[in-house]
């Protein structure tokens, strides 16, 4: 029981040092007001984390459940293998909804985690650098991605994905920046953001959420 206890009092910790940090940020403290604060949790298995976060790319939340919901049902509903993920044919991923570019990197991603590994304890003492550089060379697997991963599977807290759309549109929309000069546009960004740091993704989370919402 004290183990459990330990780790809600260290979620908590986080959150309220976070709140704290934003509180010289007048337009970020009103967000955090708005919304309330936010929590990262962690995902074990980082092969099925990947194979789900290159088949919701480019479709909306619903589909995307829905596909992967599919995908899970070969597998009577369980999390597969990536020996149980390559057996299948790529003929079989297509007919679930997946293109041949998405099924294909499906069977890349496992391929890798068979021949080179993808143990969340080995990755999780990488530096987040590191994990880029190491799952980028999965072909179909980009920065984004990884950055994903950094964030919702691993639970890092510092994370920025300056090139998300929704980042940059909420930033656009919040700190009134341009994107006609995409040169400065990125320097302000990183100039910005930089005063986040080390709690950045819960920045990018709350920039979402902020992005999602009703205007």
């Amino acid at each position: 029981m004290a183990g459990k206890n330990s780790q809600k009092n260290g979620k908590e910790l986080v959150a309220t040092t976070y709140q704290t940090h934003f509180e010289k940020d007048k337009k970020f403290v009103k967000l955090i007001q708005q919304q309330g604060v936010l929590s990262l949790s962690q995902r074990k298995n980082l092969c099925i984390y990947l194979c789900g976060s290159i088949m919701s790319q480019q479709l909306s939340v619903k589909v995307a459940a829905v596909i992967y919901q599919r995908f899970l049902d070969l597998f009577n509903g369980k999390e597969p293998t990536p020996e149980q993920i390559l057996s299948v044919p790529l003929e079989k991923l297509r007919s679930i909804g997946l293109s041949n570019a998405k099924s294909r990197y499906v069977h890349n991603v496992a391929q890798f985690a068979i021949d080179k590994g993808m143990d969340w304890k080995t990755l999780n003492k990488m530096s987040s650098e590191e994990v880029i550089e190491y799952l980028t060379e999965i072909k179909g697997v980009g920065r984004w991605t990884v950055e994903m991963l950094l964030m919702f599977a691993l639970g890092r807290p510092d994370v920025f994905a300056i090139d998300d759309l929704g980042i940059q549109n909420a930033m656009i929309g919040i700190y009134k920046l341009s994107r006609d000069d995409k040169k400065k546009f990125k320097e302000d960004m990183i100039r910005i953001s930089s005063k986040w740091s080390p709690y950045r993704t819960f920045a990018c989370m709350h920039l979402w959420r902020w992005k999602d919402q009703p205007k």
